[in-house]
Parts: structure tokens; C-alpha cells; sequence
């Protein structure tokens, strides 16, 4: 897992947006929306939920694609790959695309959202699943948890 030191690379299908981030996410997860489902063509998305100040495009500009609602999705305007979403109403946080990390493997999801638009056979080891999203008053126990496993895993590395 990313720890609170690290910084990660991630870009564009076609190199020609870039971004970083710096220490480790909030937490994980995997959307199965159908929003999520069309914007990705997969059976699901997968995101890691960092604080804004703690991300930044270094190169290139992305641009706004999906339903161009108050929830903001961010496109490379040549390759259209997906990069980033900043959520409606939550400006302090940007929920990374995790597959556009060059450091994706370590990024599981811990939860996933919206399971009832779920396709059946689509399984992910996440932790904690939701048939929308995880009531506001959840968010601070599955954030402790998250960081509590994270540190554990990164106790047990050599």
C-alpha cells in the first residue's frame, strides 16, 4: 500500500496528461453504478479517495467528460481515458482512478458501492460492500479501519 511518504505517478492512456499523488489514500474502493459501468466499459470502477491537496496534474489538461453534472469526471481531451472525479460538494477530496496509477497492484478496493446495480458475476475482494453508498455517519469508522489495516499490512513488509 502507498504509504504517507510515497508519491505516485499515474497518467493517461497516451501519456499526454499526467498526475501525482502523495501519501497514502483515504481508502479504496469499487462502484458498480451503471454510471460507472458505461464511463469504464468494465463491470465496475475502481477509485482511491485521497485528499485534494494531496493530488496534482503535472502535465498536460484534462477536461470534463461523463454527465458534466456537479459531480466532475476529468477525461485526457486526446486518448479519453477517465483520470479523476471530484465528488459534488466535496472539494477537499479527489477520487483517483486507480488503473491510471502506475503503481496500481497495491490499491484493492476495501468497499464497494452500489451493489445493487451490480452485474452478478462481478467480484471484487473488497471488504465492506454497499448497496448505494456508506451513510455519511460511516465514513470515519471505515477511514479508521482502512488506515488501521493499511498500517498493519505495512508493519508485516520486510
Amino acid at each position: 500500500m502507498a504509504g504517507r511518504d510515497e508519491v505516485l505517478s499515474g497518467q493517461c492512456r497516451c501519456a499526454r496528461v499526467r498526475f501525482r499523488v502523495r501519501g497514502a489514500p483515504i481508502f479504496t474502493m469499487a462502484c458498480h453504478c451503471t454510471g460507472c459501468q458505461r464511463m469504464t466499459a468494465s463491470a465496475f470502477s475502481l477509485s482511491a479517495l485521497y485528499p485534494s491537496g494531496n493530488f496534482e496534474v503535472i502535465e498536460g489538461e484534462p477536461v470534463i467528460g461523463g454527465l458534466h453534472g456537479a459531480t466532475r469526471h476529468f477525461f485526457c481531451a486526446h486518448c479519453m481515458s477517465w483520470l479523476f472525479t471530484r465528488p459534488d460538494g466535496m472539494d477537499e477530496f479527489v477520487n483517483v482512478r486507480t488503473t491510471m496509477l502506475d503503481e496500481a497492484a497495491s490499491l484493492a478496493p476495501f468497499i464497494e458501492t452500489w451493489t445493487r446495480e451490480k452485474l452478478p458475476w462481478a467480484v471484487t475482494p473488497a471488504i465492506h460492500s454497499f448497496e448505494s453508498l456508506p451513510s455519511i455517519e460511516q465514513y470515519p469508522a471505515l477511514v479508521a479501519e482502512f488506515t488501521e489495516r493499511r498500517a498493519s499490512d505495512d508493519a508485516r513488509k520486510p
